[in-house]
């Protein structure tokens, strides 16, 4: 080809190009195929105008300036026009993003690693609750915050007993808009038989009811929590005796811990109850040994785990919440949450439920 006959190709070839691109690329339906529009013309191998430019080569030495400068104007209109295009792609894709709706039916669901659980404190209550409600109790909550007269004075508890003491029990100040103390002293619940004395305050028997909830003690050491969880049950109705309590905790401790689960009830003394007694489950940690290891601390070495308090409801709690003592009689009984957890997964301390290691929640 002479130097001659290369310009007028290039010239030739600029012209049949035209404005062709513009329709190609208006013609693009998304990027990719803009993209491709674009590869027809500026690929390196066999775009129609890399083709054009490489006629440059051959454009007399006095003739490239002029036949360059008409190469590349065409080049930036391309350019322009394929820049142009992708803005009003990438515009319409993010209209329809924001006007689609926002999920797709249509596609499967996806579940996410490392989904979470329920805190074994909160999955054993949870199945205690459970096991009571077959048993036909009736869960009803309570407050944290509570009256001295709800939380001591109508359970029976003398005014010198120790639990009412500033060193055992949580005091709460309450004032009024003066700032001046209010009449009625107010305490963190010391446990759940709060509950028990505003339902029979306010209900009339027969009833059965269980309650569950955070507590608050001064107490601190490998079986004991300042704050631990507890649940309160009882049963106020006529001809009942100790005997319905004995049946009632048997069926709780087999719907626990499985058929044959041992425990023990000894004589103890409760303030709202009488006779009262202590209940105890035989120690997890000392099951594969004589019942005394000598380094379980859970147990003391004696290998029983005191569970819960119980007993036959005193005449004078009764009569605090205007219920006949002479007509009717019941049974009441409580314990602590995280105890039973600790025997259920076989927790050496208290603490470990409450310092939050995901190493340690991650087992259950």
């Amino acid at each position: 080809m002479s130097d001659s006959d290369a310009t007028l190709a290039i010239d030739r070839g600029l012209a049949e190009l035209g404005d062709s691109f513009r329709s190609a690329f208006a013609a693009a339906a998304d990027e990719q195929a803009l993209r491709d529009a674009q590869a027809e013309l500026l690929g390196k191998k066999k775009g129609a105008l890399t083709r054009v430019m490489a006629l440059m080569r051959d454009v007399p030495a006095e003739e490239r300036p002029a036949a360059g400068a008409k190469v590349n104007a065409f080049k930036e209109k391309v350019e322009a026009a394929f820049q142009a295009r992708l803005r009003e792609l990438a515009g319409a894709q993010r209209a329809a993003e924001l006007t689609a709706r926002p999920y797709d039916l249509s596609l499967p669901g996806r579940v996410p690693e490392g989904r979470g659980h329920l805190h074994p404190v909160l999955k054993t209550r949870d199945d205690l609750l459970t096991i009571f409600r077959d048993l036909g109790f009736d869960v009803v909550p309570g407050p944290e915050v509570e009256l001295e007269e709800n939380n001591f004075t109508k359970l029976a508890f003398p005014p010198d007993h120790p639990a009412t003491d500033m060193q055992d029990t949580f005091w709460v100040d309450v004032l009024d808009a003066e700032g001046k103390p209010k009449d009625g002293r107010v305490l963190l619940r010391t446990h759940t038989s709060n509950t028990q004395i505003r339902v029979m305050s306010s209900k009339k028997p027969p009833m059965a009811v269980v309650s569950a909830g955070a507590v608050y003690r001064r107490d601190d050491d490998l079986t004991h929590s300042p704050m631990f969880h507890q649940i309160e049950g009882f049963v106020v109705d006529e001809d009942v005796s100790m005997a319905d309590l004995r049946g009632v905790l048997a069926a709780f401790a087999e719907g626990l811990y499985g058929a044959g689960t041992k425990i023990r009830l000894r004589p103890s003394y409760f303030p709202f109850v009488e006779p009262g007694a202590e209940v105890d489950i035989a120690c997890v940690f000392c099951s594969e040994s004589d019942g005394t290891r000598a380094s379980c601390r859970v147990c003391k070495q004696t290998g029983w785990v005191e569970v819960l308090g119980c007993g036959m409801i005193h005449p004078d709690v009764l009569d605090h919440c205007g219920i006949d003592p002479t007509r009717y009689g019941g049974y009441a009984f409580g314990f602590g949450i995280e105890r039973i957890a600790m025997l259920r997964y076989g927790i050496p301390s208290i603490k470990l439920l409450f310092e939050n290691d995901p190493r340690f929640l991650a087992q259950f």
